[in-house]
C-alpha cells in the first residue's frame, strides 16, 4: 500500500497528490500571479516581460511558462519575448531560436550519418573476416 502524498516541489510541504505536482496553497499563489499578469497585460499591451515582472512581482521564469503552456498569449503584445534556452535570443514562440533549431537539426543529421557510416564500416570488417575465415579453412 503507497501513501497518496508527496512534497510540494515548490515550497516543500506534504499534500495530497494532484495533477500539479504542487500543494493547494501554491497553487493558488500560482493562480494569483497569472491573474495579475493577466490583468496588467490588459493594461498594459507594450510592456516587456521585465516590466510585467516587475509590475506585478512575478518571476520571469514564472511568466515564460505561463506563456510556452499557452496561458498567456503574446501575440497582441508587441515589445514581450522570452529568453531562448540555448543561446538566450529575445523568442515570441517555441522554446528554442530558429538558428539553435537549424543548428540542433544539423547536429542531428550529422550525428545519424556518422552512424550510419561506422554501421557500415563495421559490416564490412565482419564480411571481410568471415571471408578470410573460410577462405582459410578451404586452404
Amino acid at each position: 500500500m503507497s501513501l497518496n502524498v508527496a512534497n510540494c516541489y515548490r515550497c516543500g510541504k506534504i499534500y495530497v497528490k494532484n495533477m500539479h505536482g504542487l500543494c493547494p496553497n501554491c497553487i493558488k499563489d500560482i493562480e494569483s500571479q497569472y491573474e495579475k499578469c493577466l490583468k496588467y497585460l490588459r493594461e498594459y499591451r507594450t510592456c516587456t516581460i521585465h516590466e510585467l515582472s516587475e509590475a506585478t512581482e512575478v518571476p520571469v521564469k514564472q511568466i515564460t511558462k505561463f506563456i510556452r503552456e499557452g496561458r498567456i498569449s503574446i501575440k497582441n503584445n508587441p515589445n514581450m519575448s522570452y529568453s531562448c534556452e540555448v543561446c538566450g535570443t529575445a523568442i515570441k514562440d517555441h522554446t528554442i531560436c530558429d538558428s539553435c533549431r537549424t543548428r540542433l537539426a544539423k547536429d542531428a543529421s550529422n550525428m545519424m550519418e556518422d552512424d550510419q557510416r561506422k554501421k557500415e564500416k563495421q559490416e564490412g570488417k565482419v564480411t571481410f573476416n568471415i571471408k578470410d575465415r573460410l577462405h582459410e579453412r578451404h586452404q
